[in-house]
């Protein structure tokens, strides 16, 4: 690993109380280039802009894939990351489905934990703090050709997040628009697939909602995804998740709701969701929740329900009541070392880059 530290560090005018989620970036990235069939050396440089030209061809043909993953600092000031072997297997998973070259475990994980130590100050520290990672492979190739590309470049960029999406949002049940459809790339975190969904999202904006339930492709008579998010559904007592598909994300927050929920003994059922029993259950009383969960926001609970012309309004919840609260407190304590780790999901990033 070649490591090139900046020498204008810009911590000193970060303010951990007023900064911009998506728009601060920390001090340094990780790039790593694939050439002539091969990955090269892992480097960590300086953040800061790349040359490229409006013919790369991941810009042209979308071969482009990324991953989402939070660092976490207690307040001890130790630094946690939160089951990064499972980014690392996803994001291998959508670059083949893109045909592009998988990474390997030192430039992912490697990359990943040198770049947080070496920027730890960077790390917030307080209730809904973190640092949010983002991963990503694109095709750099300078040619207007319909093929795959021979030339990607690996990079790991990260900035400093809060909480958001902190109220309850009401969300549009889609009738028309899918995220997804058989056969394509709904299980890949492929950039194209976020392009696809601003249009039918900013639709539903329009018409006073914040964000959409997908429906399945064929007949969208049954819940896939919810905006970016996996979405949960909860009617009674039970919690119900859609089975993860080449259409549904295989989603790392997901798969830790489910795990501990089974832990605190609630009745899961991964299994397909109808729309109409959801709408069902509302209005004959038994639909308790409905939330969406994902790296970035953890846990939206969802205040109403739009479909086919009707609100439909959700239960008001209080945090002792609600489960979603209940397993987003149960994550998040576990992320920031607040609660013992029984599942060995914490990976602690050890300080040794003073030296370097």
């Amino acid at each position: 690993m070649i490591i090139q530290k900046t020498e204008n560090s810009r911590i000193s005018a970060f303010d951990p109380e007023n900064f911009s989620f998506g728009n601060t970036f920390i001090d340094h990235m990780v790039i790593c280039e694939y050439e002539d069939g091969k990955w090269g050396d892992v480097k960590i440089v300086p953040y800061g802009p790349l040359l490229f030209t409006p013919a790369m061809m991941g810009v042209n043909y979308g071969q482009a894939c990324f991953e989402g993953m939070k660092a976490y600092k207690d307040k001890d000031g130790q630094v946690f990351l939160f089951r990064p072997e499972k980014n690392f297997e996803r994001i291998n998973k959508s670059a083949k489905r893109l045909a592009m070259p998988e990474v390997t475990e030192e430039m992912f994980l490697g990359g990943l934990k040198a770049l947080v130590d070496i920027d730890r100050e960077w790390i917030p520290q307080g209730e809904g703090m973190s640092l949010y990672i983002r991963p990503l492979i694109f095709a750099t190739e300078e040619a207007l050709k319909a093929r795959v590309s021979n030339k990607y470049m690996f990079a790991i960029v990260a900035t400093p997040a809060k909480s958001y999406y902190t109220e309850p949002v009401s969300v549009k049940i889609s009738d028309h628009y899918s995220r997804a459809a058989s056969g394509g790339v709904g299980s890949a975190k492929a950039a194209g697939n976020y392009a696809a969904s601003f249009y039918p999202t900013q639709l539903a904006i329009e018409e006073g909602y914040e964000q959409i339930i997908w429906t399945d492709d064929a007949t969208h008579e049954y819940f896939e995804e919810s905006g970016t998010m996996n979405v949960f559904v909860r009617i009674n007592d039970t919690i119900f998740t859609p089975p993860t598909s080449e259409k549904i994300l295989d989603g790392v927050t997901r798969d830790s709701f489910i795990q501990l929920a089974g832990k605190r003994g609630i009745e899961v059922k991964v299994e397909p969701i109808k729309v109409k029993d959801v709408i069902e259950a509302q209005k004959n009383g038994t639909l308790k929740e409905v939330w969406g969960v994902g790296t970035a926001v953890v846990t939206t609970v969802f205040q109403a329900l739009g479909y086919q012309g009707e609100k439909l309004e959700l239960p008001r919840l209080s945090a002792e009541e609600s489960y979603a609260e209940l397993l987003k407190n149960d994550l998040v304590d576990l992320q920031t070392n607040h609660a013992e780790d029984p599942f060995g999901w914490r990976v602690q990033v050890d300080h040794v880059m003073e030296s370097v």
